[in-house]
């Protein structure tokens, strides 16, 4: 074997686990912002601010002639995405970046419900299980009637089907038009979704809330690019696990600068989801399907 052949999976294991620092650096600022800024206004600050990453993608935008039902499936997407950004940014306030991260991984799930529900793709008995083992680790994280539910976890479900659908609508686009116009689409609307949430709970934000901001936008776009670099290095079966080590830094973080217990059933609940994603992920692979369950952090804000 050569150097060259062994080096792949080592670069794209090196630029999954950039990938992974970065949204970790995302969660852990928007943890620190808090609820000062509320989450719709923050939410659409850090989209607003991060449009100046979309100037390489104006002219394919503009050169795409979308039709109709392109623009209302974009539409779908941007609706989809911007409630689910704006729970996420709400449960950040509410409960432990751990539950945050566990929960976060209950999309990938979802996106194999849905494409069996609507883009004809077959549920073999084994993936049902795995679906299954998965709701059960979601149960085991919310512990109902053991535990207070609050609003931070009801957010984080919906969050997750949210992403699910936006995911879901972005593989059908992906088919018809260039990854640039998928991306910048996304952004654009979201942005526009998010304007008239953030401006019925507007307060004036800080320099120091701006730059905040900014820096998620910056990692963000710079973890979905190191993203794309890990999977064009190595095949999603070697990178997928290492995204999960997400979770490990979550508890950490949490730990150590939130200074949020540690619960031992979060983090089973959330081994048991990962272990179902990662079964699916690699049955796909195994019967060499096309990819539709995503990644953890194709979901990603």
């Amino acid at each position: 074997m050569s150097e060259a052949t062994t080096a792949r999976p080592l670069i794209g294991v090196f630029w999954m686990l950039v990938t992974g620092g970065c949204f970790v650096a995302v969660t852990a600022l928007v943890k620190y912002l808090g609820p000062r800024v509320p989450a719709a206004e923050a939410a659409f600050l850090r989209y607003l601010l991060g449009l100046v990453f979309l100037l390489p993608m104006i002219r394919p935008m503009l050169r795409a002639r979308l039709t109709r039902r392109q623009l209302g499936l974009f539409g779908l997407r941007g609706v989809a995405h911007t409630l689910g950004v704006v729970c996420w940014f709400y449960a950040m306030t509410q409960i432990p970046i751990a539950e945050v991260t566990a929960m976060n991984y209950l999309s990938p799930v979802y996106v194999t419900i849905g494409a069996a529900l609507f883009l004809g793709e077959t549920l073999a008995a084994r993936r049902v299980i795995a679906v299954v083992v998965a709701l059960l680790g979601a149960v085991i994280i919310l512990r109902p009637g053991f535990r207070e539910v609050n609003t931070g976890h009801l957010a984080m479900l919906f969050t997750a089907v949210s992403f699910a659908v936006g995911y879901l609508v972005a593989k059908i686009m992906s088919d018809e038009v260039s990854p640039a116009v998928v991306v910048g689409m996304l952004s654009v609307t979201v942005t526009i979704g998010l304007a008239p949430l953030a401006y019925a709970v507007w307060v004036p934000p800080t320099l120091n809330d701006l730059l905040i901001l900014f820096a998620v936008a910056s990692f963000a776009t710079a973890g979905h690019y190191t993203m794309t670099l890990a999977f064009a290095a190595a095949p999603v079966t070697v990178t997928q696990p290492v995204t999960f080590l997400q979770l490990v830094w979550a508890v950490l973080l949490g730990w150590v600068v939130f200074d949020e217990s540690v619960d031992i059933w979060v983090i089973a609940g959330g081994l048991l989801i990962i272990s179902a994603i990662s079964f699916i992920t690699w049955r796909e692979a195994v019967l060499k399907r096309r990819q539709v369950t995503p990644t953890v952090n194709a979901t990603k804000v």
